[in-house]
């Protein structure tokens, strides 16, 4: 069987005196048994990257969640230690990769750190440490030491009627995990928001003028996408977008607009 190839984002992370590119495990295994696509490791070197040719080359974008957090200086905010840690080399790759694979209209699924990075990407900025506001849920994981236990799906989000995510899921509430202690503040002007929780958290965004499927979603759904099914929705409804990007380039069309583009 053939698998489409979706470029993913890297951390660079500092280990036995070298830099290394690296992506969990649980997004490459939801993408290629779920999606149904082949992930290949894009490394966080920035400009040095032909971006065009990288996307010449794919027919999709996944970008994974992480320990770090956007540079708040890219969206007019202040670094601290406590909002930390950082990484640049990330910041410089997936911003412009956001933007190009947009503009050339191939699918895009953010998670997590991910949609923080659409949305500064698109002119937004980050709220942090959301669990202090006044009326907030506290969207960090539980202490624990077992994975399971930190990204159980524990909260409800109200996904929009009016959205591309009503086709994925139906209008309602699904539940979700939650592991984060920042999210959207001002939300980007392309962003539409697709789902929400209680406490006014946006969850998940949909790029409201984008050619095919670009999204991001808060939550987890990489890490249960092989036992639940709304998190295996959002990986099928991906990888189909990637298949039909796939179709039209192989058959020199543009790619179709999608029910989540």
């Amino acid at each position: 069987m053939h698998h489409p190839l979706v470029a993913v984002s890297t951390d660079a992370k500092d280990f036995e005196n070298y830099t290394w590119h690296a992506a969990p495990q649980q997004y490459l295994d939801a993408a290629l048994s779920v999606a149904g696509v082949l992930p290949v490791l894009v490394p966080a070197l920035g400009e040095k990257i032909d971006l065009d040719s990288l996307l010449a080359s794919v027919d999709g974008v996944m970008l994974t969640g992480s320990k770090s957090n956007v540079y708040p200086a890219l969206y007019g905010g202040e670094a601290s230690a406590e909002n930390g840690p950082y990484d640049h080399a990330r910041d410089a790759t997936t911003l412009p990769l956001i933007r190009k694979a947009i503009e050339r209209g191939v699918p895009l699924l953010a998670i997590c750190r991910g949609i923080q990075e659409l949305n500064v990407a698109l002119g937004g900025t980050l709220a942090t440490e959301i669990q202090e506001r006044e009326g907030s849920l506290d969207h960090r994981a539980p202490q624990s030491d077992v994975q399971d236990e930190r990204f159980a799906i524990r909260h409800p989000v109200r996904v929009s009627p009016a959205g591309c995510f009503a086709s994925i899921f139906g209008p309602g509430d699904i539940q979700v995990n939650s592991v984060h202690r920042q999210g959207i503040g001002e939300r980007a002007p392309r962003l539409q928001v697709e789902a929400a929780a209680s406490d006014g958290t946006i969850e998940a965004v949909s790029v409201k003028d984008a050619a095919a499927f670009a999204v991001g979603v808060q939550w987890h759904p990489e890490y249960w996408a092989a036992s639940d099914e709304n998190s295996a929705r959002i990986f099928r409804a991906f990888g189909d977008a990637v298949r039909a990007h796939a179709a039209a380039r192989s058959s020199g069309g543009l790619p179709a607009r999608t029910a989540a583009g």
